[in-house]
């Protein structure tokens, strides 16, 4: 029972060893997990792909890929190759130069020998490369061949296929050269606006339907007239003045400087105003009591002493007497009598004699007017005079503020700094002058200038949620 218990024990110490997963040291040891025995039949294809997982299935694999690699790389089996393709004999210089051929039989043999880039870049493998089988076949072989056996066919009738009779009487009849247009002919063509509505390239759209020409011809859409104003008759780059060149005369830089000079003293016209404006009351001027008082009793002192003035209207103080009693009703007036047939008559007649006189009065002033004609001429003339004047007034006005930026939007247009450097700061060569001014801000500010964008300023940073500052512990504790 011993030595069999002892055999029993010691398989299973070897079956739980095998499930340990555990790689052995050998270069060919496999995991032990694919060391289990599977069972099936191994004539059929999964028995097959069982096998090739077994570890012999796998030495066999890894055995066969080396070998095809060999075959790619070096041609055939290291192993069997020979020793001239494996070794070279490195010899010495002097050796070399000894065994020196001339020159001819050294030219004659780098002919025949083929150089070493090109040994090392020709295929050494010994697979085939895979026949391209497309590039062996013709398109449309059967469609030819049938063409070929058609003309073959005709030939045999005495018929000429229709392509060859073409070209026999292109052959017979040639046609005319088509003469390529020299410089001189092109000189001799009469010139013509290519965008003007005469234009002899669309003499063949005249009368042409307008969707046509829009679907087909794809006209193009028809620029509206207020884009062919320019906003600002102002120019798109301002030549800087004189003063703020390189290297410019005392004068002109003198000139340069006064302007920025008079820039700078209405800022501060405007700053002074406006700290003038915000600042706080002397102590003489401050408001007390009394005047604080006196200004809220303004208007109530002047009714109250003002009431048995005499010029004011009485009837107030009348109404309010007399309020107790009611106020007497207006007197009623005569009964109208009725008019006589005489009177009627003479109303009549007194009517149609104003209309007469009115009548006769016009015609005096018409035929009175005829000896005005000279006055009211000059009237007409000074009129027009002062129409022409306003209207050539309003045309200047209207070109002078057409110069100028308008106001687009809530801002207002402000005119950029001069770039202008004092005396002590202008330097005496090229090289060590100081660049003024920047090209981006100053093609924004033209922009401005010219109303084709509105002044704007740089958007505000606002923040949402207020800032909390908190004292970190560490911090806290180092300070105590």
């Amino acid at each position: 029972m011993a030595p069999g218990s002892n055999g029993g024990g010691a398989r299973q110490g070897s079956k739980k060893d095998a499930n340990t997963g555990f790689l052995g040291l050998r270069p060919t040891s496999v995991d032990p997990a694919l060391r289990r025995r599977r069972r099936g039949p191994r004539n059929k294809k999964r028995g097959w792909r069982r096998l090739a997982e077994e570890p012999l299935g796998l030495e066999v694999d890894q055995f066969l890929e080396d070998v095809r690699l060999q075959e790619r790389t070096t041609g055939g089996l290291l192993s069997e190759a020979p020793d001239e393709k494996l070794f070279f004999v490195d010899t010495s210089f002097k050796e070399k130069e000894q065994n020196k051929k001339s020159s001819q039989a050294r030219k004659k043999s780098l002919l025949q020998k083929p150089l070493r880039a090109d040994l090392v870049l020709e295929n050494t493998s010994k697979i085939p490369a895979p026949k391209d089988v497309l590039a062996h076949q013709v398109p449309n072989a059967k469609r030819l061949r049938r063409k070929e056996q058609l003309w073959e066919r005709l030939e045999k009738q005495g018929k000429l296929p229709g392509k060859v009779r073409r070209a026999q009487s292109r052959l017979l009849n040639p046609p005319e050269p088509k003469v390529k247009p020299g410089p001189q002919d092109a000189i001799e063509r009469p010139f013509y606006d290519l965008w003007a509505p005469d234009n002899p390239l669309d003499r063949p759209l005249l009368g042409q339907d307008a969707f046509f020409l829009e679907q087909t011809k794809k006209k193009g859409m028809r620029r509206p007239p207020r884009l062919q104003v320019k906003p600002s008759s102002a120019p798109a780059v301002e030549v800087t003045p004189a003063g703020a060149s390189y290297n410019p005369t005392f004068e002109d830089h003198q000139a340069l400087l006064l302007a920025a000079h008079k820039v700078e003293l209405q800022r501060q016209k405007e700053a002074e105003k406006l700290e003038r404006q915000l600042a706080l009351p002397l102590v003489e001027q401050a408001a007390t009591q009394e005047t604080v008082f006196r200004e809220m009793c303004e208007g109530l002192l002047e009714e109250s002493d003002g009431e048995g003035e005499p010029g004011q209207d009485p009837r107030p103080q009348a109404s309010e007497a007399g309020g107790a009693g009611t106020s007497p009703p207006p007197a009623r007036p005569a009964t109208m009598e009725k008019k006589t047939e005489q009177q009627r008559r003479r109303e009549k007649a007194a009517r149609t004699q104003r209309v007469q006189q009115g009548m006769l009065r016009a015609a005096r002033l018409r035929h009175q007017e005829l000896f005005r004609l000279r006055g009211i001429k000059a009237q007409v003339a000074q009129r027009l005079a002062d129409l022409a004047r306003r209207r050539e007034w309003r045309r200047l006005k209207r070109l002078a503020e057409d110069d100028k930026p308008r106001r687009l939007g809530r801002l207002k247009y402000q005119p950029p700094d001069i770039d202008v450097q004092l005396s002590s700061e202008r330097s005496g060569s090229l090289r060590a002058l100081k660049p003024e001014g920047n090209i981006l801000r100053d093609r924004f500010k033209s922009f401005q200038r010219r109303n084709m964008i509105e002044p704007r300023e740089r958007a505000k940073f606002k923040r949402k949620y207020k800032v909390k500052l908190v004292e970190k512990r560490a911090f806290r504790e180092i300070q105590l």
